[in-house]
């Protein structure tokens, strides 16, 4: 049997090769900046590596490659970066997902090698707030042993997500090849019944954290607003999940959504809001960092990067 060496373990060996390339520079790529009085610190927990077809499985070749064409993108594979958000309030250390940890895609799974790599010990996070329930925000949540990764947290996760992936029926309804996405989830879910937190759309999830209903891309998706005086700052995960497609052609489906038809509408009513609000947002899947803002562009949007 092949010896097993760990994720640092073999950046260290990349170092030592002179092996540069983007796959070690996503592990440790981080960004800081300020909200207020918060400190809002962006993690990489690597990248997925996912087809045009799988993303956007309704959009006729014709008009979907010339659109990603046009804006410097590859037509046939997506790799969306995975950007964790933790937030210090001088109070709380936040963190908003928990990664895929090393089960689900080799590309991703980095989070751990960022938390160090930025100076923060998994044991000073108190709570975990969870988007959804999709493997590369929920599997990290403990590691091979099953071993919480935040030991000392409380977790948080909107009840309607909670409900979905324990219901009886779930499984069975589940396409075949997204039944292990309920099978992980539930494998968690029994872990950690004993130290969740179940939250209702609109609630204070915690100071000056409210809980905005983003569903459609899972039953209970939640993104994540913070309030400064008049100011916010929004954690969308993955209600808006493409830094084009999703801006330019909100009203297309996507096969990464539970519910493409609603995904759909709810990306359309955020989009509106984060514009009228003027917000700036992190969005999960978006090129790392994932900080910046909307605007509109025409009968579309456009995605502003903050530099």
């Amino acid at each position: 049997m092949a010896p097993v060496i760990s994720r640092r373990d073999f950046l260290r060996l990349c170092a030592a090769a002179g092996l540069t390339g983007a796959f070690a520079r996503r592990a440790i790529a981080m960004q800081k900046t300020q909200f207020g009085a918060r400190e809002v610190t962006v993690l990489s927990d690597g990248n997925l590596s996912l087809p045009a077809s799988f993303m956007f499985p309704e959009i006729a070749k014709e008009e979907l490659e010339p659109l990603l064409a046009a804006n410097g993108l590859p037509t046939d594979m997506f790799l969306p970066d995975c950007n964790v958000t933790l937030v210090r309030d001088g109070e709380r250390t936040i963190i908003f997902d928990a990664g895929s940890g090393a089960n689900f895609q080799p590309t991703a799974g980095r989070l751990a090698d960022s938390l160090a790599e930025a100076g923060i010990d998994p044991a000073d996070i108190t709570d975990v707030v969870f988007t959804h329930a999709h493997p590369d925000h929920l599997w990290g949540v403990v590691d091979d042993f099953d071993e919480f990764t935040f030991a000392n947290a409380n977790h948080h996760m909107s009840r309607m997500e909670w409900d979905y992936w324990r219901a009886p029926d779930t499984m069975e309804k589940t396409p075949e090849e997204r039944k292990s996405f309920v099978a992980g989830a539930r494998k968690r879910f029994e872990l950690l019944e004993e130290r969740i937190t179940l939250f209702d759309f609109g609630a204070e999830v915690l100071p000056g954290v409210e809980a905005i209903d983003t569903s459609g891309h899972t039953p209970g998706h939640t993104s994540f607003a913070l309030h400064e005086g008049s100011q916010n700052l929004v954690i969308i995960g993955d209600a808006i999940s493409q830094s084009v497609v999703s801006f330019q052609r909100p009203d297309w489906h996507s096969g990464s959504d539970q519910d493409p038809a609603k995904a759909a509408g709810t990306r359309q009513s955020l989009l509106d809001r984060l514009v009228a609000d003027g917000s700036t947002i992190i969005g999960f899947h978006l090129p790392h960092p994932g900080i910046g803002a909307v605007e509109r562009d025409g009968g579309a949007y456009r995605f502003l990067a903050q530099t």
